[in-house]
């Protein structure tokens, strides 16, 4: 050999494909590709976001503790068991680079977070897909697919990027249903948008169980997607774990700031939800009055909606229309879902435009 050789199972990861910015044409239009906050911004986040501006020249609070101290005050959590990072994305990445690695197995959903896999591979892992049942978690098919060389569990909830929802009672009996030395990792990433009081227990299970993580992030309700900030809730043993293999400031000074201010501001998550569950609620109505032409919302607990093409229009053809009307949504071949577009809920034109155009394609 005569250049270095990365890992073999390296070579088996497929990168990370984020949803489109522009259309194959150079066009910016509307955004419905990656479930950005429609919304924008808490204006307390953008005013903290500048004053932050000032100390440019100051490394970060490795530790994080205002953040922690103010996650744990917002939801009743032991700050000391709190770990955040760029994003989400990284705590996953934790997660399997602690828990995981070569000739280990890991698990998700048929229909899961891309990233899983990546973690999964990058650490030498192998990847176990638990089957889907109509695009939904199964419990059951996931606890069939535990062995022996089982370390680890991530599962979305609701999930990405299908949005369905997996109740406390099903999240109790996947619990039960593992040992106790295999992690499962909750990933609350659109855990805000849940309509009513539902809750799948999650971050009660992390408090009292030694192998429970649960992970959240301030990209979606919050609007902070350009700063990546993310956090988990775990035993101080898996926090423990975690924070020896993370990187000393991986969260920003001015993305601290922000993440701070959006906490405080209460009122604009409880406009960001109302305005997302009236037209989440809107939106999947109006596809399934397209039902006779194969169009078929998958019930969504998330800030989008999954829609199966089951009919003469196809994912992909409606996707190269949407883009020609002016919207960017997210066709997922790569991730089994060659038949399915996962569509973000936007503003109302956004959305009243999406519907327009495809009421257009059935005709």
């Amino acid at each position: 050999m005569t250049v270095p050789q990365p890992k073999p199972w390296i070579m088996g990861i497929a990168p990370y494909i984020p949803g489109r910015s522009t259309t194959d044409d150079g066009r910016h239009v509307a955004k419905l590709s990656s479930n950005e906050n429609p919304l924008g911004t808490s204006p307390a986040a953008r005013a903290a976001f500048a004053a932050a501006a000032t100390t440019l020249e100051r490394y970060p609070d490795a530790s994080g503790t205002a953040l922690r101290e103010a996650l744990a005050a917002k939801h009743g959590l032991d700050p000391a068991r709190i770990i955040y990072g760029n994003g989400s994305d990284e705590v996953l990445h934790l997660a399997a680079g602690a828990f995981a690695g070569e000739g280990d197995e890991v698990i998700h959903v048929r229909f899961g977070f891309s990233v899983y896999e990546i973690a999964t591979r990058r650490v030498g892992a192998v990847p176990v897909v638990a089957p889907d049942r109509d695009h939904a978690t199964d419990v059951d098919a996931i606890l069939a697919c535990v062995t022996q060389r089982t370390r680890i569990v991530y599962l979305a909830n609701p999930n990405n990027p299908t949005g369905t929802y997996s109740s406390a009672a099903e999240i109790a009996r996947l619990h039960a249903g593992l040992r106790p030395d295999i992690l499962l990792v909750l990933d609350h990433a659109y855990a805000e948008y849940i309509e009513g009081d539902a809750d799948d227990g999650g971050m009660a299970l992390a408090a009292a169980a030694s192998n429970v993580m649960v992970t959240r992030t301030f990209s979606k309700m919050y609007g902070l997607a350009a700063e990546r900030v993310g956090w988990g809730y775990a035993s101080p043993a898996i926090i423990d774990a975690l924070h020896r293999i993370r990187l000393p400031f991986s969260v920003t000074a001015a993305g601290t700031a922000a993440a701070l201010g959006a906490l405080g501001d209460d009122g604009f998550v409880a406009h960001t939800r109302a305005h997302n569950a009236r037209w989440r609620r809107w939106f999947s109505d109006e596809i399934a009055q397209l039902g006779n032409a194969g169009l078929r919302a998958i019930p969504s607990q998330a800030n989008f909606v999954l829609v199966v093409f089951e009919g003469p229009l196809t994912a992909e053809a409606a996707y190269q229309g949407l883009m020609d009307a002016g919207f960017l949504v997210r066709w997922l071949p790569g991730q089994q879902l060659p038949h399915g577009l996962r569509i973000t809920i936007g503003t109302q034109d956004e959305c009243e435009g999406v519907i327009a155009a495809l009421r257009a394609m059935t005709r």
